[in-house]
C-alpha cells in the first residue's frame, strides 16, 4: 500500500461510519467491484429520456453552438 493510499484510509477512518461505506462503494466502484448495489436505479422517465438521447445523438441531432450559448447565458454561465 502506498503512503498516500494509507494516508486517505487513515482519514476516511475518522469519518461517520455511514460515509465511510460511501467512500468504500466509491473505491469499489473505482476498482471494478460494483458489489450487488447498484450505484443508481434509473427511474422509467430517466430510462426514457436516455434512450431519447442516444437515439438523437444516433441521428446526428445535436444542439447548436448557439442554442448552447444561450442555454449557458440562462444560467449564468
Amino acid at each position: 500500500m502506498t503512503k498516500l493510499f494509507e494516508h486517505a484510509v487513515e482519514r476516511v477512518r475518522t469519518l461517520p461510519p455511514e460515509l465511510q461505506d460511501e467512500y468504500a462503494r466509491v473505491l469499489l466502484r473505482l476498482a471494478g467491484d460494483d458489489g450487488d448495489e447498484p450505484v443508481h436505479q434509473l427511474s422509467r422517465e430517466e430510462k426514457a429520456s436516455l434512450a431519447m438521447s442516444r437515439a438523437q445523438a444516433a441521428r446526428g441531432e445535436f444542439a447548436t453552438d448557439e442554442e448552447v450559448r444561450a442555454v449557458w447565458a440562462k444560467h449564468g454561465l
